[in-house]
């Protein structure tokens, strides 16, 4: 009996030890964020009370997820969302960019857009070649740029590139400095509230996935490792909040996006109906369509050399990020 009895104590020191390896305290852990454009993630999750974390949150606002994947790779955030492209060059860098994608963001693929401002004469993207053509490099712009001049018969020497930051854009694009402008998010809203128009949409060319990116460094601490399931479950449910309670979003997101309420309300409605935000494990599809940007972007000589991009994602936190999407957001 005794010995049955210390083999019973040692089963439950066993699970006790468990249960503290897979519960770390998490007042003691802080995750740096890249939000892109302005603090989205900190304005959603407050708007659904869910930024009641057991953990610090911190946020940093960069113009494009390939910023915000450039301060991961000098260890300066935990946590990013960006497009299919930057990772591609990210992990191309001498420390192949201090990141793994850990899950998916598929939202919709609006105001991804070619625009020219007003009174053009250039109506479409043929009539481009030899014009001046902005956009912001290693990014959903970049990509989606080539692939509409391809379409349109277009070769990339065919235009005068122009890389430059999304809020220059706009200002090159009325001050005559570009005659066209690949961008995206605010930047297109902003410029077409002041009469900018589409020359062409990207809805139909991007997959709609954008990559979660984690530190690579911050993955071997075991607090923030809860911490990145725990928040992705959050910003899961925040975002199915905000976009199925619209009015309330549009007060919120309206004034940081420079837009009038009407146009942020409209704006979201349209963007839930095309595709409403919602957090993914990486599944085989996502791998499939990353592989495929990056096969792009080296077949076009955008690359210097071939990526594999199943190295620079990790499927390690696949079952605390579905527990923590089923616990916030139960289906």
């Amino acid at each position: 009996m005794r010995i049955r009895s210390l083999g019973w104590v040692f089963t439950l020191l066993t699970l006790a030890a468990q249960s503290a390896i897979a519960a770390p305290d998490l007042s003691k852990t802080t995750l740096s964020v890249a939000s892109t454009g302005w603090k989205v993630e900190q304005a959603v999750l407050k708007l659904a009370k869910l930024d009641d974390t057991p953990y610090r949150v911190t946020y940093q606002a960069f113009q494009g997820g390939a910023l915000g994947l450039e301060a991961m790779a000098a260890n300066k955030v935990d946590f990013a969302v960006t497009s299919e492209i930057p990772p591609v060059f990210a992990s191309l860098a001498a420390n192949k960019g201090n990141f793994k994608i850990i899950a998916i963001k598929n939202s919709s693929t609006l105001h991804q857009e070619l625009i020219v401002p007003p009174n053009s004469p250039i109506k479409s993207v043929a009539e481009l070649k030899g014009k001046r053509v902005g956009y912001i490099k290693s990014t959903t712009a970049h990509y989606f740029l080539y692939q509409m001049l391809k379409n349109a018969g277009l070769k990339w020497d065919d235009i005068q590139r122009v890389e430059i930051t999304t809020a220059d854009g706009v200002t090159a694009l009325f001050s005559g400095g570009i005659d066209a402008f690949a961008s995206y998010g605010n930047s297109i809203k902003a410029a077409e509230l002041r009469g900018a128009t589409q020359l062409a949409s990207a809805e139909n060319i991007l997959s709609g996935n954008f990559p979660i990116a984690a530190s690579e460094i911050s993955l071997q601490d075991p607090g923030k490792r809860a911490a990145f399931a725990d928040y992705i479950g959050r910003l899961n449910a925040a975002y199915h909040y905000a976009e199925t309670h619209p009015e309330d979003w549009a007060k919120v997101s309206a004034d940081p996006t420079g837009r009038p309420y009407d146009v942020a309300l409209s704006d979201i409605k349209a963007e839930y109906v095309q595709g409403p935000s919602r957090y993914l494990v990486v599944s085989p599809e996502a791998l499939k369509s990353q592989q495929d940007v990056a096969d792009t972007l080296y077949a076009t000589g955008l690359l210097e050399k071939p990526a594999n991009v199943a190295t620079f994602y990790d499927s390690t936190l696949d079952v605390p990020i579905n527990q923590a999407l089923a616990k916030y957001l139960p289906r």
